[in-house]
């Protein structure tokens, strides 16, 4: 249905729904109103706006299209993209073109260009060759002076083989509410686009050692996301006397390989301290290769070291000349600036791509270990790489903290996004 053409005049309402609290905007008991083959319809107060959103560029795709809606009552003169693909260290600037049957061409409808709103549509086309990323803001001379969009100050960007992770601590099925919490977990993957999703303290009921499939928390969330995700699962333990507890890794991109195995002396599913890592191996498009450990171990009395050096010495096994990247993320349950954080970073063979990575989103105020102290002194949910991985973090996030999404655990989540980097740098 998303690529059909709409079949007619189109009326309707805004809701917004918040904690359960829902929010209208009729526009004052008329409803709005989007006539056939009319084109784009702006607020008044965005004379300048990009649209036709374009998150990604494809594997040797050398030109980036910007479509720029302008209203022309500003009486534009020259309109024109600002860009760089090297942080703004150099910049281009290219010029955009009115194209009169843009509606025709470029999208098989009848709109006039400029339609009947008094919109028009420019259209750039920026040649960014190979580049991994690229960053822009658009401008305008007009009769007005000059008009600028940048995305309300963070700019525009399209990257080539973005990798989006998210990894998140499920609370084994403690959490009231369960399954609107697991509802809410998929709706922010089916929004955020994520690529690769960690999941530990993922539970299914113990069944005498069985396990149950059907009831398995990593699979309900996977069931309702818009995409096809591949998933893999194992258990380490019983978790909280009624379930088969382990970890999940759900991916967008094909599985090329997947293992689990104990990094904890102890092998035995009755013992809490039983711990098993699970490592998937996905292609993922432009990046080539990528490694993911998806992480649950003890804390530092309860044998993290010896833990975490059985993992290192696995990721140095599966690192091979064709792997462009190897993550760690999940709960190591050791704080940062610990002395189990250190270790994990004490020779330089991974970072911390959370704290290495622009940080954003707001935390729950208040006095629980969420509190906004808590990400500098004590978060023990980590995503680390190899220092030698091709892969550079342009943004993190903490998820599911009541500020961004409703709290779904006793963790937060936390969302990394990676885009191709200079190996090692």
């Amino acid at each position: 249905m998303d690529e059909m053409s709409l079949p007619g005049d189109v009326r309707f309402a805004l809701c917004c729904r918040v904690d359960g609290v829902e929010s209208w905007d009729n526009n004052g008991g008329e409803d709005y109103l989007v006539r056939n083959d009319s084109g784009i319809r702006m607020a008044s107060s965005f004379p300048l706006l990009r649209v036709g959103e374009r998150p990604s560029l494809g594997a040797g795709e050398s030109v980036c299209p910007v479509p720029v809606a302008v209203q022309h009552s500003i009486r534009p003169g020259r309109v024109f993209v600002r860009w760089t693909s090297d942080q703004w260290r150099t910049q281009r600037t290219a010029p955009c073109f009115f194209l009169r049957r843009y509606w025709s061409r470029m999208q098989g409808c009848n709109a006039r260009n400029p339609n009947s709103y008094g919109c028009g549509i420019w259209l750039a086309r920026l040649p960014v060759g190979d580049a991994p990323s690229v960053e822009f803001a658009i401008g305008c001379e007009s009769a007005q002076g000059p008009v600028w969009d940048n995305n309300c100050g963070q700019n525009y960007v399209v990257r080539r083989g973005q990798l989006r992770v998210l990894t998140l601590n499920l609370h084994c099925r403690q959490e009231a509410n369960q399954d609107a919490k697991l509802r809410l977990i998929a709706s922010a993957i089916n929004e955020l686009g994520l690529d690769l999703i960690c999941l530990q303290e993922v539970s299914e009921p113990w069944n005498e050692g069985r396990g149950d499939w059907s009831a398995n928390t990593a699979r309900m969330i996977c069931e309702q996301l818009r995409e096809s995700y591949s998933i893999y699962w194992d258990h380490s333990h019983l978790g909280f006397g009624r379930y088969r507890e382990g970890c999940a890794v759900l991916s967008r991109f094909p599985m090329v390989e997947s293992e689990s195995a104990y990094v904890s002396t102890s092998h035995d599913g009755w013992d809490i301290h039983a711990r098993k890592v699970l490592r998937v191996k996905v292609a993922v498009p432009v990046i080539g290769l990528v490694n993911m450990f998806c992480v649950h171990l003890s804390w530092w009395e309860a044998g993290f070291r010896g833990q975490f050096e059985r993992l290192r010495e696995w990721c140095r096994k599966s690192s091979g000349s064709g792997v462009a990247a190897t993550l760690l993320c999940g709960d190591f349950n050791v704080p940062t600036g610990s002395e189990g954080y250190r270790c994990v970073l004490a020779d330089g063979e991974f970072r911390d791509q959370i704290g290495g990575a622009p940080f954003g989103g707001g935390r729950v105020p208040g006095g629980t270990w969420m509190d906004p102290s808590w990400f500098q002194r004590g978060r023990i949910d980590h995503c680390f790489m190899n220092s030698a991985g091709g892969l550079m973090p342009v943004s993190s996030r903490e998820l599911f903290n009541g500020t961004e999404y409703s709290r779904v655990s006793d963790h937060p989540g936390y969302f990394v996004e990676f885009e191709p980097g200079v190996v090692g740098a």
